[in-house]
């Protein structure tokens, strides 16, 4: 199975290049990521990011034939020849496959990813009850791997003001938490026209996430709020 794999130092490098690979045998249900291990073994200079190995890390978010995917949750035999490897899109390079996220998590940072209650803290906890909880579901299981991010035209043409699929989900989890008490500082801090309207509802955010999340919809749900708050 031939790849074809980004390669790119820019301490020593004038410009990226792409490197030939091929793989002689490949055994059934063989992931991208087992490809890139055997590849460094041929080649220890080859740099990518890899932990849990099981797609709830988000580690190893990598660009596969223009599709952002997990290399550890990707089928070698669903990928067409020559499979092209390179990183996530629209993050600094560090090496290789390897970007910089912190862009990428600043703009995380920015909705402010944790409860804000400002009534009087209870001795027990802060009760929800199973449908409010429920509520919750398809929000807060993101790992923060960057696929949707990366893959949004509208996050790529506009990186430092538009927030991305990611962020703004993170966003609708928490306004959507009946525990919560600062929505309207949290949309407040939304309003404007880069934010969250940037979004155009390609959908890419939802056809990429490893986790078949739909960050579309949180988004579309914020606008309702938004509106709802403005009347």
């Amino acid at each position: 199975m031939r790849f074809s794999i980004y390669r790119y130092n820019p301490e020593t490098d004038a410009e990226p290049r792409m490197q030939r690979f091929e793989l002689e045998s490949v055994s059934r249900g063989m992931m991208l990521l087992d490809a890139l291990l055997r590849f460094k073994e041929q080649d220890e200079s080859l740099v990518f990011r890899h932990a849990c190995g099981e797609g709830h890390c988000g580690a190893d978010g990598v660009n596969v034939n223009g599709v952002n995917v997990l290399a550890c949750t990707t089928r070698l035999s669903i990928l067409r020849e020559p499979v092209q490897v390179t990183p996530l899109p629209g993050l600094p390079v560090i090496r290789d496959l390897v970007v910089d996220m912190e862009a990428f998590f600043s703009q995380y940072r920015a909705v402010r990813p944790y409860l804000i209650a400002d009534d009087p803290e209870p001795e027990v906890e802060r009760r929800q009850s199973p449908e409010q909880r429920a509520g919750l579901d398809g929000s807060f299981e993101c790992i923060l791997c960057a696929c949707c991010t990366t893959q949004c035209p509208s996050w790529q043409n506009n990186p430092e003001r538009y927030l991305g699929p990611a962020a703004l989900l993170q966003a609708w989890r928490f306004l959507n938490d009946s525990r919560d008490t600062a929505t309207e500082e949290r949309l407040n801090d939304l309003a404007g026209p880069y934010a969250l309207f940037r979004c155009r509802t390609v959908m890419n955010c939802v056809n990429v996430c490893p986790k078949d999340l739909n960050p579309t919809e949180a988004i579309g749900r914020i606008r309702r709020l938004m509106l709802k708050s403005s009347l």
